[in-house]
C-alpha cells in the first residue's frame, strides 16, 4: 500500500492499493465549492476520449500529486511512469485487461502461469525485451521493499518459482492457486525494465540521477528536481509511434495554482484536478471537463486496538451521523456517489463474473443517516463519552480537512467529542509506511484517507484491512478478527474459478461491510481537465496503471 509519493510494502495481498492524500496533499482550490451542484446531479462518466489524429510537438502536463519521488515502478505511484515503462499485460480504460508486452500470460492449470513475450518488441535504446528481462523484473516484486510484494506472496520461492521455459517464455508457479495475479501484472506489478540498465544503475535506479530504460511509448529525455520532468516519443513503439512528441511534466501540488494555470493554457492538462473549482473548469473555454469512473474513496478507520475508534458501535454511529449526499456536494462538489463498502463496483465492472460480484454488492445494506439510532449506539458502546476522539489528517488536504470537520460536527450531534489531529505531510504517510510502529498512532482513534486499488480485482483492500496482521493484514490495527471472514477471503484468493472466487468474496463481504473497519463516506470520480486542441487521454481510474497519452493527439 502506499501513500501519495511513498512507497510501503503490500505484505501478502494481490493488487497494489494506494492511499492518495499523504505525502504531497494537495491544496484544493478555496476549498469552497463554485457552482456546488446536488450530488444528485446527473454525471456522465467517461473512460477515455478519442483518439488523437494529428501530430503535436509539445505537451505540458500539470501533476496535482506534485514531483515522483521515483520513476522506477514499485516505488512510487506518479502519472509519468505508466508512459515509460510498459507492463506484460494492459488495464483498459474500462478496467478490463489485455495483452502488453506478453501477447498471452494466462494460468495453464491452477498453478502455472505462462507468459509468452510478444516477439519484436525493444527498449528505448533499441536492445530487445528479453526473457531474462522479464524475469529480472517480476523478481524485483519479490523484494518487500516493493510495493507489489503481495503480488507474489504466492509464488514457489527460489529459481523454481519464476524460470525461463522457451526461447521467448517464462513460467511462473505457484504454491497455490492465484486469483490475483493476472490482474496484478496488468499494472505495475508487471513493468518489464531492462535487466543490464536495472543492475547497472543499482540503488539509484528510477531515480532523477539514476533514470531507467523501459519499453513504453515515451523515454525520459531528462529530470530536473524541483523543476519538471521531461519524455519523448519513443518512435519504435512497438504499438507505433504517439502523436505527441514531448510531454513536459511540471509540478503543481497547489490546486489554486494548477487550476489557474489550467484555465489561462499555461497547462495543457492535468488528472486529479481541484473538484471544488468544477464550475470553473466545466465554464471554461479553453479546455474540456472530464469526469471519469474510478475505485477511489474517501474512508476514515481505526488506529488502535483500544480506544473510541477500536469499538465498532462508535464506527457505525458515526456513519449514521453523517448524510453522504451532503458530504459529497460539500467535499466532492457532487463529483462522487454513495458506497456500501470500501471495494468500489468498478473494481469488479469487467470481471466474468460481475453479475455475482453486483448481486453481492446490492445486497448490502446502503448507508443512511439516522441521528436517533446512532446516539442509541453510543450509549450502548459502553465507552467513556468524556473523552476526546482524536481523528488524524494530512495537513494541506483540503478535501480531508472538509471531512474531518464533517466528522467532528457528526460526533457532536451524538454525544460525542473530536479532536482534529492535523499532522505534516511525511509524518501523516508514515502511519501508514512504517505500518507496525504503534507510537506513531497512540493517543489517536480514528485516521481519514483518501485509497484507490489501481488494477481490477477486489481483494486489495479486505486483506490489508480484515486478515490478521501475519497473514497480510498491515492496517488491521484494531485487532479485527473473524475466522469466517478470514477464510472467505483466503478462498477467494486461492479459488481459479472466477464465480468461485467471487461467491467466496462475496460470502466474506456480507459480515465484513457492516462492522465497517473501514467506513466509507463516498466513492471519488476521476477528474481531468484537458485542452480543447488535444484528445485521447484515458479518463478512469486506469490512467495509473496504463500508457495513458498513447493516443493524445491533436483533434
Amino acid at each position: 500500500m502506499r501513500i501519495r509519493g511513498t512507497a510501503a510494502a503490500v505484505v501478502a495481498v494481490g493488487a497494489a492499493v494506494v492511499l492518495l492524500a499523504g505525502c504531497t496533499p494537495r491544496d484544493n482550490g478555496t476549498g469552497t465549492p463554485t457552482g456546488a451542484p446536488a450530488s444528485s446531479t446527473p454525471v456522465d462518466l467517461v473512460s477515455s476520449l478519442p483518439a488523437g489524429t494529428t501530430a503535436v510537438d509539445e505537451v505540458t502536463w500539470g501533476l496535482a500529486e506534485g514531483e515522483p519521488a521515483l520513476l522506477a515502478p514499485g516505488g512510487d505511484y506518479n502519472f509519468v511512469t505508466p508512459n515509460l515503462c510498459d507492463s506484460l499485460l494492459r488495464v483498459t480504460p474500462d478496467f478490463g485487461v489485455e495483452p502488453g508486452i506478453a501477447e498471452s500470460a494466462e494460468f495453464v492449470d491452477p498453478v502455472t502461469f505462462v507468459i509468452d513475450i510478444r516477439p519484436g518488441v525493444t527498449f528505448w535504446d533499441g536492445s530487445p525485451v528479453t526473457r531474462d528481462d522479464v524475469v529480472y523484473s517480476l523478481e524485483r516484486d519479490r523484494d518487500q521493499r516493493s510495493a507489489f510484494y503481495g503480488a507474489t506472496v504466492l509464488i514457489v520461492p527460489g529459481a523454481d518459482g519464476i524460470a525461463v521455459t522457451g526461447e521467448n517464455q517464462v513460467t511462473v508457479r505457484f504454491v497455490a492457486p492465484d486469483s490475483t495475479f493476472r490482474d496484478a501484472i496488468a499494472g505495475g506489478a508487471g513493468a518489464v525494465l531492462s535487466k543490464a540498465f536495472g543492475e547497472q544503475a543499482g540503488a539509484a535506479l528510477g531515480t532523477s540521477a539514476g533514470g531507467v530504460l523501459c519499453a513504453g511509448p515515451y523515454k525520459l529525455d531528462s529530470w530536473t528536481p524541483g523543476q519538471d520532468i521531461v519524455t519523448v516519443a519513443n518512435d519504435t513503439y512497438w504499438g507505433g509511434a504517439p502523436e505527441v512528441k514531448k510531454i513536459t511534466y511540471k509540478f503543481v501540488p497547489d490546486g489554486t495554482t494548477l487550476t489557474n494555470a489550467l484555465l489561462a493554457g499555461e497547462i495543457d492538462g492535468a488528472y486529479n484536478v481541484p473538484p471544488a473549482n468544477r464550475g470553473e473548469f466545466e465554464s471554461s473555454g479553453t479546455g474540456t471537463f472530464v469526469v471519469g469512473p474510478s475505485t477511489a474513496s474517501f474512508s476514515f478507520g481505526p488506529t488502535r486496538s483500544e480506544g473510541l475508534g477500536a469499538n465498532p458501535k462508535i464506527r457505525q454511529a458515526l456513519s449514521l451521523a453523517i448524510d453522504r449526499d451532503q458530504y459529497i456536494q460539500t467535499v466532492l462538489n457532487g463529483l462522487g456517489e454513495a458506497q456500501s463498502t470500501f471495494v468500489a463496483p468498478f473494481s469488479w465492472e469487467s470481471s466474468d463474473a460481475a453479475a455475482t460480484y453486483k448481486a453481492g454488492y446490492d445486497a448490502l445494506e446502503a448507508p443512511t443517516t439516522d441521528i436517533a439510532a446512532a446516539k442509541e449506539l453510543v450509549q450502548e458502546s459502553g465507552e467513556d463519552t468524556s473523552v476526546p476522539l482524536r481523528i488524524v489528517i494530512p495537513a494541506g488536504s483540503t478535501e480531508l480537512s472538509q471531512t474531518a470537520a464533517i466528522m467532528q460536527s457528526a460526533a457532536q450531534q451524538i454525544g460525542l467529542t473530536a479532536e482534529i489531529d492535523e499532522r505534516q505531510a511525511a509524518d501523516y504517510a508514515a502511519m501508514f509506511s512504517d505500518p507496525f510502529n504503534e507510537s506513531l498512532r497512540a493517543d489517536t482513534d480514528l485516521i481519514a484517507a483518501t485509497g484507490y486499488t489501481e488494477t481490477p480485482g477486489v481483494l486489495a483492500y479486505p486483506q490489508l484491512f480484515l486478515l490478521p496482521v501475519d497473514q497480510g493484514g498491515i492496517f488491521n490495527w484494531s485487532d479485527y478478527a473473524d475466522a469466517d471472514v478470514t477464510a472467505a477471503l483466503q478462498t477467494a484468493r486461492t479459488t481459479p474459478d472466477a464465480e468461485g472466487a467471487a461467491a467466496a468474496y462475496v460470502d466474506a463481504q456480507a459480515i465484513f461491510a457492516p462492522d465497517q473497519l473501514q467506513v466509507t463516506l463516498a466513492g471519488a470520480y476521476h477528474t481531468t481537465f484537458l485542452s480543447n486542441d488535444l484528445t485521447g487521454v484515458v479518463t478512469s481510474i486506469a490512467a495509473y496503471s496504463s500508457p495513458w497519452a498513447l493516443a493524445l493527439g491533436g483533434k
